[in-house]
């Protein structure tokens, strides 16, 4: 388990599944927002489900966030696209509903971070958000990532072209917080 000051990731348990699915899948408008694909409904159970992790895959590493205190699920956190070559990766989250707007963004793109770059020996982290997603901007500026530039009309969401911002982060400029 990977600590930060609010929240936790831990490996994805079978439980998380269902309530990730219909917390953040099964929200069509939140679900279109955050992933370059197509919403499309998936049965309950279905092994091709969103939140299903592929032990497999080394690419894709899926985290379930908790909270540090009672260790209530809050969310989904991922390191993607991870490229051992160039030693680059992009970073995910998603959190449930009632665990938004508490600060547990900024901690969950710190503690990807110090997964990326100390456990994984990366040397970039890179996100790509929507232009309007001021959550995950302010996370992901609070934790030293630079914005590189405008993807415009770069998304299809909801019937509409949005800009996507792509954000970066070397390892050299990271600042890791002190408290662990």
């Amino acid at each position: 388990m990977l600590r930060g000051s609010k929240v936790a990731l831990r490996a994805r348990h079978e439980d998380d599944v269902p309530v990730l699915q219909a917390e953040l899948h099964d929200d069509v408008v939140t679900s279109s927002r955050a992933s370059a694909r197509p919403w499309r409904p998936v049965t309950p159970g279905s092994k091709a489900a969103q939140f299903v992790v592929d032990d497999e895959e080394h690419g894709h590493v899926p985290f379930s966030v908790v909270e540090l205190d009672g260790g209530a699920l809050a969310g989904s956190a991922v390191l993607w696209d991870i490229d051992t070559h160039n030693r680059s990766a992009h970073i995910g989250l998603g959190l449930l509903p009632p665990s938004r707007g508490k600060g547990y963004g900024t901690d969950v793109v710190a503690v990807l971070c110090h997964y990326g770059f100390v456990v994984r020996g990366l040397q970039r982290l890179q996100i790509e958000t929507l232009s309007d997603n001021t959550a995950m901007l302010r996370s992901a500026e609070r934790n030293g990532f630079v914005r590189e530039g405008v993807l415009r009309s770069s998304a299809w969401v909801m019937g509409e072209f949005l800009d996507e911002v792509l954000l970066g982060l070397l390892r050299q400029d990271w600042k890791p917080d002190p408290r662990g």
